[in-house]
């Protein structure tokens, strides 16, 4: 009889994933655990049972965009899949988006909040990217925006009722980049009282079958650069459902990943916009949802990354080759340890995230939580997100050639990680950013402190070791940037991304170990604690002493190499 190989299955991922589980326990008091943990177990079957087939079942179904109907009218209708009509629901009902802001929990709603987000996403083919700009906008708004404006749309973003929920787009970026969005070419026009009329190019603006939008406009008259930017709220749509005027879909991206969303190129010919708060100093006042979105990113990652470990784990058991499982083959075993390493690490940092911006916004935080919450944000942001690139990688090879053949739904992984490190601001970018998070305050002290208290707490078996390996690795970056700033800018930006990640890091490895020591004593299990010591075994410390401070001949050495000119 022929063989035929058993797909990988996945079952509770709630009840699967002792990471989460875990630090559940440790991070959530008893009682806020028993309240929310039936909507996890319900998200976790839905993730692992019915949800995850129908996003196999949908795999070849994209966003369709019919710009002409029979009769010749503009429309420009984009239909998404069925998938994402099915996930838009329970993302409404299961209060994805609502929860930080019924704030019930307090300054743990955005840990119930995340931990729904971590359950959802890998089933849902990205269906987070809208319910993470609507956050942000969610966010933004009520930071900023008058009375009239918040009531009118905050109520909506973050409504449980699928029949008056909003979503919201996000209106960035334009021919002339991405992350320089102080080259806006877009420009607003006076039209009545308090509104505007917008003219340009959105080149990538994502989730455009939303209902609402943030973007960035110059007013007339404003200088260039940044500072001469305001933030625009856009609605997209009229009561009866057309495009509000001025406003057409020139095309839908073909993206290598995130193909379920619908991204697009937009044409704005005096659409109607409202300034949300003054009209200038839009990308100041874009902070708000950057902090938002970017930990969305982190715990995507960290979530894909689970995903990809629990059909490998599954199939690892599935599977025969020479003669024995490859859950029962040693080399097998150590490639996933060494991933599942990460992922723990991973997770630990992008919930670290997720509690300093719920205390933040619960107004518990010190001032000492605020410089750290800027470090970290971008911090979990760019290490996430390359960890989930690797992971996705590496565990698609686990499957051998299944894992390149698409009808097994395996490839997607890989593909939709891709987009981590690039959608709100590459990985060099956020190194910028973590950069000038430690130029503008006390928030790299906050974090070696934070790395010093956590590792501290380790202090079973092999943990102190791990501790010192996080204590070194922030030490030896805080010396290296003394070392760059004197030597100057150009020194100091050549080394910002090995700066970041040894911070990034080496906060993983702390806030691991911590856990570990936290397990061992209260579940009596050592797994936590063999992944910080595989995890500062993979390597923490980035740094190299002769990062681009040496005169220059370090850095003209990387011009030469980048560009491949002679030395």
């Amino acid at each position: 009889m022929a063989f035929f190989q058993e797909p990988p299955a996945l079952g509770n991922q709630y009840a699967g994933d002792r990471v989460l589980r875990s630090y559940l326990s440790r991070a959530l008091p008893p009682e806020v655990l028993r309240e929310i943990q039936p909507a996890l177990q319900s998200m976790g079957e839905l993730g692992g049972g019915a949800l995850y087939q129908q996003q196999l079942a949908d795999r070849l179904n994209q966003p369709a965009l019919t710009q002409w109907d029979a009769w010749g009218r503009r429309i420009d209708r984009v239909e998404v899949s069925p998938l994402w009509k099915v996930a838009a629901g329970i993302a409404v009902e299961a209060g994805l988006v609502a929860v930080p802001y019924e704030r019930a929990h307090g300054e743990h709603s955005r840990v119930h909040q995340f931990a729904l987000a971590h359950l959802f996403h890998p089933s849902t083919d990205v269906y987070t990217c809208p319910l993470a700009m609507s956050d942000g906008a969610a966010r933004t708004l009520l930071a900023y925006a008058d009375a009239p404006l918040r009531e009118r749309a905050v109520p909506r973003l973050t409504s449980r009722d699928p029949a008056r929920a909003w979503t919201s787009g996000q209106w960035m970026t334009e021919r002339t980049g991405g992350s320089d969005v102080g080259a806006s070419e877009t420009v607003a026009r006076t039209d009545r009282g308090a509104r505007f009329r917008l003219h340009g190019t959105k080149w990538f603006t994502s989730a455009t079958t939303a209902e609402m939008a943030l973007t960035l406009a110059r007013p007339e008259g404003n200088p260039p650069g940044g500072r001469g930017l305001a933030l625009f709220y856009v609605e997209t749509r009229e009561e009866g459902g057309a495009l509000a005027p001025g406003l057409s879909v020139n095309r839908l991206k073909d993206k290598l990943g995130t193909r379920k969303v619908p991204t697009a190129e937009l044409t704005l010919d005096g659409v109607p916009a409202v300034a949300v708060h003054g009209t200038s100093d839009g990308v100041r006042n874009i902070v708000p949802m950057l902090a938002v979105t970017r930990t969305w990113n982190a715990v995507a990652a960290v979530s894909g990354m689970r995903r990809g470990l629990a059909l490998a784990r599954d199939y690892a058991a599935r599977r025969l080759a020479f003669g024995a499982r490859l859950s029962d083959k040693p080399l097998h075993l150590d490639t996933l340890a060494g991933v599942q390493a990460e992922y723990e690490g991973a997770f630990q940092l992008a919930f670290r995230a997720v509690e300093l911006l719920g205390r933040e916004e619960a107004e518990v935080a010190g001032p000492r939580e605020r410089e750290l919450l800027r470090l970290v944000t971008p911090l979990a942001k760019l290490t996430t997100a390359r960890q989930a690139i690797a992971a996705a990688s590496e565990t698609l090879e686990c499957f051998g050639g299944a894992g390149y053949v698409e009808d097994t739904g395996l490839p997607v992984l890989l593909r939709d990680a891709q987009v981590l490190s690039i959608w709100e601001g590459t990985t060099n970018v956020l190194a910028l950013d973590a950069l000038r998070a430690c130029a503008a305050g006390d928030a790299l002290s906050a974090c070696a402190d934070e790395v010093d208290a956590l590792c501290a707490e380790a202090r079973a078996g092999e943990l102190p070791r791990v501790g010192r390996a996080a204590v070194e690795a922030v030490a030896h970056a805080r010396a290296w940037l003394a070392r760059a700033n004197a030597a100057g800018p150009a020194a100091v930006e050549a080394g910002a991304r090995r700066f970041a990640l040894t911070l990034g890091r080496a906060l993983e490895t702390a806030l691991l170990a911590r856990h570990a020591q936290w397990s061992l004593a209260n579940e009596g299990d050592g797994r936590a604690a063999a992944a910080a010591v595989r995890l500062a075994r993979n390597g923490v410390d980035l740094m190299n002493d002769g990062d681009s401070v040496d005169d220059g001949a370090a850095s003209a050495a990387a011009a030469a190499l980048a560009n491949d000119t002679p030395i």
